[in-house]
């Protein structure tokens, strides 16, 4: 008999960008403080915009490399994915192009980047991300859709679900039903962004004052569960799968009221981490 397949990883991910202003926008963390700061608290990686002098210090740590990049253009993200492979950064994540490209154009740069990223032996995602050609449901679909009938493949998405739950207004209820109407491209990616959503915000706190789980977040954790039922149900990409608690300090996704996002994606890879136990579990008597 073969012998069984070993059970997937979960790769929980700190973004450097929920640590901007940690302990204090006066005093805040170098790279090297900030790297250690991660490990100390159990993730497992970094996702950043890599640099040599970074990726040096990651390993160091054991800390696992997964790289992002804004490309508005494909110059751009061709000279960044280029500096980004050559730091060692095994996984890139594109935000592709801008909101107004049209579908073809924006699957023309996709494949160009995939081209460009096997030829430098990394693997390139696209994030469903706001202002750029993913930025809605419907512009993600047409964009998949044409990118796969002129390659013959899937397009790689890197997941963020909190920016279609906003251009929606979803409520709860809804999540997973609109969500995960995509199956195929979910099960077969290999990083999600787990910022925790609302339909009326893109970043909901985590803890409240008293250091208690939101309502707000235990809700989001139900869709988080589903959501990684659904990758576990599929092909499982390399066995593991890249987890983000993508929460940041900037661009208006920090609530002024809100703890600062690097204790909140502390608390929050905690709880990923165990309904990630959760639904691996299932899956595993489903087996």
């Amino acid at each position: 008999m073969p012998s069984p397949r070993p059970a997937p990883r979960l790769i929980l991910c700190a973004a450097t960008w929920s640590m901007i202003g940690h302990p204090s926008f006066q005093r805040s963390w170098n790279a090297t403080r900030r790297l250690r700061a991660m490990r100390d608290a159990g993730f497992d990686g970094v996702y950043t915009e890599v640099t040599p002098a970074l990726a040096r210090e990651a390993r160091r740590l054991g800390l696992v490399l997964t790289g992002g990049l804004a490309a508005p253009d494909f110059a751009t993200g061709r000279k960044f994915l280029c500096a980004q492979a050559r730091a060692g950064t095994p996984l890139i994540n594109v935000h592709l192009l801008r909101h107004d490209t049209p579908a073809a154009a924006a699957a023309r740069a996709a494949a160009r980047l995939v081209k460009l990223g096997r030829s430098l032996g990394v693997i390139v995602q696209f994030e469903t991300h706001r202002d750029t050609a993913t930025e809605t449901p419907e512009k993600f679909s047409e964009l998949a859709r044409v990118y796969r009938r002129a390659t013959g493949e899937d397009l790689p998405v890197t997941w963020d679900h909190s920016h279609f739950a906003v251009v929606k207004h979803l409520q709860p209820p809804d999540y997973a039903r609109r969500l995960l109407a995509w199956p195929r491209l979910i099960r077969a990616s290999r990083m999600f962004h787990l910022r925790p959503f609302t339909g009326q915000h893109c970043q909901a706190p985590v803890t409240d004052a008293r250091g208690r789980l939101t309502p707000e977040f235990r809700t989001y954790l139900d869709f988080v569960e589903q959501l990684f039922a659904c990758w576990l149900a599929g092909p499982r990409p390399g066995n593991a799968l890249h987890a983000v608690p993508e929460m940041g300090m900037t661009h208006g996704y920090q609530l002024s009221t809100a703890r600062h996002a690097w204790p909140e994606s502390v608390r929050a890879a905690r709880e990923i981490r165990r309904v990630w136990r959760r639904a691996l579990a299932r899956s595993s008597g489903q087996a």
